[in-house]
């Protein structure tokens, strides 16, 4: 059984050594012509770690992350609402790390060709189109860096893991858009000293008059003990035209909305003038359909399920499709009933987490007390709401995202 793999990011990768340590054949084509450590950050919340640890690549992470110690949350005035022990430090068997996203791809990468070798990871190579029949599957790619015709490659089956703008997607939903709900994204990263002691997740600030998730994703970058932060700017304002994609970030663009965003703890406005650099994003995701799968085709990760990068989620529900299909592979005989099976098991349960990042997403807490205050600074914020209900708007999620302290010491 050969199976082509489409993309080599998080997803592709993760398929590709899931399967590997299965004893299965598959080649990974990714589109970029050189992989480079790009990109801001990314959390690796423990369901996610669980998946990575199975694939023996946690210590290579432990290496080059952070393992966050607590989630915090503040209102726009830096008044403290709510936090909670994260990872092991919140009785996860698994740690929650806050890592480069260039660092993590480098590791899978790394990983991937030293399991299966140069001819099994390729690089250069962009999907234009898939043809299948009843004996298999026929993919056709242009050379990314000069736009020539390659050979066409012949498989088994084939799985889409070309992202949110996935040209395979494109095929079985030709009329379809991303949803754009008017919420644009700042991304950056910073050298500076550790904040609230250099292992806190923070989420400050509401979308409606704006928000920042900041995190440390490198620790002393300089021999000088600071760190390098991980910071997204998020506002949703009326009539707005959609970000671009990966592009360099203007700061005249939002740095206004955080101008007064000095607090004891945190000079916002000064680390988003410090930034190394800023990219600029959309917030944007797509509706839940009602298949993945097409014959000997399927999408997986944010080809199947993109979603709002709240909640630290994409990258691990792209990792659990990688090995639910790769398990159902090598205990199904027909690799298309795989591909069946597979959609089964994944395709609700990430729906309702695209669901839920849009309506309550983790930082509901924030936009929640927001309510109640009127977005006005409080005395305590006891006198706002209790931590139990705060307490209670936090598992809710995590036990829609699948990584719940019971679910996780269940599996």
């Amino acid at each position: 059984m050969q199976a082509i793999v489409i993309g080599g990011g998080i997803a592709g990768l993760a398929l590709s050594l899931a399967m590997r340590e299965r004893g299965l054949d598959c080649r990974v084509y990714e589109a970029v012509p050189e992989v480079k450590e790009l990109g801001v950050g990314i959390t690796l919340l423990p369901h996610a770690t669980r998946e990575l640890a199975a694939l023996g690549l946690e210590p290579r992470i432990r290496e080059v992350a952070i393992e966050n110690e607590e989630s915090a949350f503040f209102n726009r005035h830096g008044q403290f609402i709510y936090k909670e022990p994260r990872g092991k430090f919140g009785g996860y068997p698994f740690a929650e790390y806050g890592i480069h996203r260039g660092k993590l791809h480098r590791i899978l990468f790394e990983a991937a060709l030293a399991l299966s070798g140069a001819d099994r990871v390729l690089t250069n190579h962009r999907c234009v189109r898939i043809d299948q029949d009843e004996r298999g599957v026929t993919v056709h790619f242009v050379e990314t860096s000069t736009g020539r015709a390659l050979p066409p490659v012949k498989g088994d089956i084939a799985i889409a893991c070309d992202g949110i703008n996935s040209t395979v997607r494109r095929q079985f939903y030709p009329d379809e858009r991303v949803a754009f709900a008017g919420i644009n994204t700042w991304r950056g990263v910073t050298r500076r000293p550790p904040i609230l002691g250099g292992r806190t997740y923070m989420r400050v600030g509401s979308i409606e008059t704006g928000k920042m998730v900041i995190y440390p994703i490198v620790n002393d970058v300089d021999g000088a003990g600071n760190q390098l932060i991980n910071w997204m700017a998020e506002i949703r304002q009326p009539n707005v035209s959609m970000n671009d994609w990966n592009k360099p970030g203007n700061l005249a663009d939002f740095r206004a909305i955080y101008a007064g965003w000095r607090f004891e703890w945190l000079d916002v406005a000064d680390m988003i003038a410090k930034a190394d650099m800023v990219l600029e994003y959309p917030m944007v995701d797509k509706d839940p359909v009602a298949r993945w799968t097409f014959g000997r085709v399927t999408l997986m990760g944010d080809a199947a399920h993109p979603m709002y990068p709240r909640g630290s989620n994409g990258a691990a529900q792209a990792i659990i499709d990688a090995r639910t299909l790769a398990e159902l592979l090598r205990t199904t005989r027909d690799p298309v009933a795989a591909l069946g099976g597979y959609e089964a098991a994944r395709l609700e349960t990430t729906a309702k987490i695209v669901r839920t990042n849009r309506e309550h997403p983790p930082d509901f807490i924030n936009i929640k007390v927001d309510q109640l205050t009127g977005g006005k600074p409080f005395r305590h914020i006891d006198d706002v709401i209790s931590q139990e209900e705060l307490r209670k708007i936090s598992e809710d999620y995590k036990k829609i995202a699948g990584f719940s302290l019971g679910s996780a010491k269940s599996d």
